[in-house]
C-alpha cells in the first residue's frame, strides 16, 4: 500500500488533521463557524447515547465474570502500591490543574446540557451525597444519566451473578451483557469513523467563538499532563531508590527499549513483552514476581491515565465555569483510580472515557472536542508513565520479597526472561490499550 495512503488512514492523524483546519478555520471565519456546532454535537451525543449501556454491561462482566486470583503476600504488596501511587497521581492532577488551570480562558459558562442537570445538582450534605449513589429507580437512573448509581448498581449485580454462576455454573445472563457490550463497542466504532467531521466542527466553533484561546488552552492542556508525568516519575525513581539501595543512575539506560517502544506506538499491550524481558533481564526482577505484577499492571497501572483523567475533569469544569465541591472532586479521583484499576471498565477510547467522566460528574462537553483532538499527544505522556510506572512496583514487589537480583541489576550478571503466554492476557491487553 501507497505510504501516503496507508497514512491517511491512521485514524489519530486525520482527527489531527482536521483539529488543524477547525482550528485555522475558526480563527478565519470568526463568530460564523458557531454554525458548525449543532454537527459537533451530534458527533458527541452519538457518544454520549452509548455510555450508559456500554459501562452497565462492561462493569457486569468485569465482575460477573472475576475469578479467584491468590490473594498471597506477593499481590497484596502489588495491590498496595498500585493504588497509593495512583492515589497520588490522582491528587497530583488535581493540585496541578489548580495551579496550571488549563482551562481559564475557555469560557463555556451556560452550555451545560439540561438532560444532565439532574446528575449536577449539589448535594446538600454527605448523608444526601452517599444515598445518591443508590437509586431507587435504576431505570430512571438510567434516562438522566446519572452514572454513580448506574455503577453501583452494576457493581452488585455483576458480584450476585458471579455467585449465581459460581453456584450454578448457568453463564447466559453474562454471555448476554458480553454480546451487549460488544455490539455497543461496535457502534462506537462506527461513530468514530465520523470523529474527524465531529471533531472539526467542534474546534471550529470552538475558535471561532473564544478565539486563540483554545490553542492555548490545548498547550496548557499537555503541559499540566507532562508536568505531572514528571513529577511522578522523579516519586517513582526517588521511592525505589530509598527503598531499594539501587543506583538510580542506571535506571535510563535499562529503561531506554521501552520507554522508546511505549512512546511510538501509544500502546502498553505492545510494549509489554519489552518490559517484562527488561524486569528480569536488566533490572534484576525473578520471574514470578515480573509475570504477576506486569500483568496485573496492565490494567491496574496506569499512572498516567489517572492523572490524565483528574486533569480532563478539572478542565471540562474550568471551561464550563463549574466550582467543583470537595464531595464531587473526591469522587472524581475515585472514579479515575477505578477506571484505572479496571473495576470500571469503559473499553473505547479516550472519546468515551472523557465522556463518561463529564457525565458522572455533570460536566459540560463543548471543549471534549479538544481534548480528543491533542489526545494522540496525551496519550504518549500516559503510556510513557503507565509502562515505566509498572517497572518500578515490579522491583518494589520483589525487594520486598528479597527477589530482585542485584548483580544483574549492576550489570555484573545475566539473567533470562522465560516463555510468556501472551493469549492468555488478550482482556487485559485491549484494557490497557483503552487506558493509553
Amino acid at each position: 500500500m501507497n505510504p501516503m495512503k496507508k497514512a491517511w488512514k491512521n485514524p489519530a492523524l486525520l482527527i489531527g488533521a482536521a483539529a488543524i483546519l477547525g482550528i485555522a478555520f475558526g480563527l478565519v471565519v470568526g463568530p460564523w463557524a458557531a454554525n458548525l456546532k449543532f454537527v459537533g454535537d451530534l458527533f458527541i451525543r452519538l457518544i454520549q447515547m452509548a455510555i450508559v449501556p456500554l459501562v452497565m454491561a462492561s462493569v457486569i462482566v468485569a465482575t460477573g465474570s472475576m475469578t479467584g486470583s491468590g490473594m498471597g503476600r506477593m499481590a497484596l504488596r502489588t495491590f498496595r502500591w498500585m493504588i497509593g501511587f495512583s492515589a497520588v497521581a490522582a491528587l497530583l492532577g488535581w493540585v496541578i490543574s489548580i495551579l496550571v488551570r488549563p482551562g481559564a480562558g475557555i469560557d463555556f459558562s451556560g452550555t451545560v446540557d439540561p438532560a444532565l442537570e439532574a446528575s449536577a445538582q449539589e448535594a446538600q450534605g454527605w448523608q444526601e451525597t452517599l444515598l445518591n449513589f443508590v437509586s431507587t429507580n435504576i431505570f430512571e437512573a438510567m434516562s438522566t444519566a446519572t452514572m454513580v448509581p448506574i455503577i453501583v448498581f452494576s457493581l452488585l449485580f455483576g458480584v450476585v451473578l458471579n455467585a449465581y454462576i459460581q453456584r450454578s455454573g448457568n453463564r447466559m445472563v453474562l454471555d448476554l451483557f458480553d454480546q451487549i457490550q460488544q455490539v455497543v463497542l461496535t457502534m462506537i466504532r462506527l461513530v468514530m469513523v465520523i470523529a474527524p467531521i465531529g471533531v472539526f466542527c467542534l474546534l471550529g466553533n470552538l475558535s471561532g467563538t473564544v478565539g486563540f484561546a483554545v490553542v492555548v488552552g490545548a498547550v496548557k492542556y499537555l503541559g499540566a499532563t507532562l508536568l505531572g508525568v514528571l513529577i511522578l516519575l522523579a516519586l517513582f525513581v526517588v521511592v525505589t531508590a530509598l527503598r531499594t539501595g539501587l543506583s538510580p543512575l542506571r535506571l535510563p539506560g535499562k529503561l531506554g527499549d521501552q520507554t522508546m517502544i511505549a512512546v511510538t506506538t501509544t500502546s502498553s499491550a505492545v510494549t509489554f513483552p519489552t518490559v517484562l524481558r527488561t524486569a528480569v533481564e536488566k533490572l534484576g526482577v525473578s520471574p514470578r514476581v515480573a509475570n504477576f505484577t506486569l500483568s496485573v499492571g496492565l490494567t491496574m497501572g496506569s499512572y498516567g491515565a489517572v492523572l490524565n483523567y483528574m486533569i480532563v475533569i478539572m478542565f471540562l469544569a474550568q471551561t464550563g465555569g463549574v466550582q467543583l465541591d470537595p464531595g464531587t472532586i473526591v469522587l472524581g479521583m475515585a472514579l479515575a483510580i477505578l477506571l484505572n484499576m479496571g473495576t470500571i471498565t469503559v473499553p473505547g477510547g479516550f472519546p468515551v472515557v472523557a465522556m463518561f467522566l463529564a457525565t458522572s460528574l455533570g460536566l459540560p462537553f463543548a471543549a471534549v472536542g479538544l481534548l480528543i483532538a491533542v489526545d494522540w499527544f496525551a496519550g504518549i505522556f500516559r503510556t510513557f508513565l503507565n509502562v515505566n510506572g509498572d517497572s518500578f512496583v515490579s522491583m518494589l514487589v520483589a525487594n520486598a520479597s528479597d527477589e530482585i537480583d542485584r548483580d544483574v541489576y549492576e550489570g555484573g550478571a545475566v539473567a533470562a526472561s522465560g516463555p510468556v503466554d501472551l493469549g492468555a492476557l488478550t482482556a487485559r491487553f485491549e484494557k490497557a490499550d483503552a487506558l493509553d
